[in-house]
């Protein structure tokens, strides 16, 4: 099968498109020929040897892959069936998507939603799943449309377009927060009601600011993170699934103490597969095709490598849907 490789020899990190022997594939009782996987940010991160996100050596990256069935030992699996995975260190410590096959856990999938074709799947992938949770967990604190905007951080982004469609499509006003001002017709156009420079959120600020986000969705950190914290209304939620701008948190505990602000952390590697049913239904009922085609690239394997590059220096927006058999 042709797959990306990643090794670690004396002589130094390779991230090549190689042919791999089948029998090399790890252990798992499913058997998975892939259609589509994606480049996420942790995949950037892999691919690029930036972080020590690879545990395991050699390794094939990838947290994500939509496929078919082709040889199961899993009860609740057969062949033929189209499945996707997200996350569970798969691409980390377990070989990943980004190769024409995957030998994963059965626990670890989840039936492809009938409204998706496994490309749409994963110009989703764990983005637009983590964007789900992220919106599902504002809900269960309560946050609605009539208490005000809703910011999105790192709104080009895969988690941040994802959130601000998904956002946009429920009536919600969604403020889009960039550092590619140029984009502003894109995130117009994924229904963003305003765009703002991301310099407004990056910088410290106060540890309360003017009230005015009802929520957020941040998958920056770092003071962008703690500046929307400040700007949170009295009982809103910001939920936090990213670290973009840093693993840092500078904060203090006013807005959390004196306005009630809940922060809300968001897993997506290793959420319970109920949440993950329950995310992708969502997604399938909620997801405008031609938003999704709009904030999609697909590229093959060979490309894959050049684009992650790209990926970690900001110059992809939105989802790069990466297609292992062209």
């Amino acid at each position: 099968m042709k797959g990306i490789l990643l090794t670690k020899p004396e002589s130094g990190f390779s991230a090549a498109v190689t042919e791999i022997d089948e029998a090399q594939l790890p252990e798992g009782d499913v058997t998975v020929r892939i259609d589509f996987s994606t480049l996420n940010y942790k995949d950037g991160l892999a691919l690029t040897n930036r972080s020590p996100v690879v545990r395991k050596w050699p390794m094939v990256p990838g947290i994500d892959f939509a496929g078919t069935v082709e040889t199961s030992a899993h009860a609740d699996f057969k062949p033929g069936d189209q499945v996707i995975l997200n996350g569970w260190g798969v691409g980390e410590t377990h070989w990943g998507g980004l190769a024409q096959k995957a030998r994963v856990k059965g626990d670890w999938l989840v039936p492809l939603p009938s409204k998706f074709s496994t490309r749409q799947a994963m110009a989703l992938g764990t983005a637009g799943y983590t964007a789900m949770l992220s919106v599902m967990r504002m809900e269960a604190f309560g946050v609605t449309k009539d208490q005000g905007e809703i910011l999105v951080t790192g709104a080009t982004g895969g988690v941040g377009s994802v959130a601000v469609a998904i956002l946009a499509e429920w009536g919600y006003r969604v403020v889009a927060s960039t550092g590619k001002m140029a984009e502003a017709d894109y995130l117009a156009q994924l229904g963003a009601a305003e765009v703002i420079d991301r310099a407004a959120l990056s910088a410290p600020g106060k540890p309360l600011q003017k009230e005015r986000f009802a929520g957020v969705i941040d998958s920056v950190g770092s003071h962008t993170l703690v500046n929307a914290c400040a700007q949170t209304r009295y009982g809103g939620v910001v939920a936090a699934c990213g670290l973009a701008q840093g693993m840092d948190f500078p904060a203090t505990v006013a807005p959390f103490i004196l306005r009630g602000v809940t922060l809300a952390g968001i897993d997506s590697v290793m959420a319970p597969k109920a949440l993950r049913v329950k995310a992708w239904s969502k997604l399938a009922c909620n997801i405008v095709p031609a938003k999704l085609d709009r904030m999609t690239k697909v590229l093959g394997l060979s490309d894959a490598v050049v684009a992650a590059a790209d990926l970690m220096i900001g110059k992809i927006r939105g989802r790069v849907v990466v297609d292992v058999n062209a």
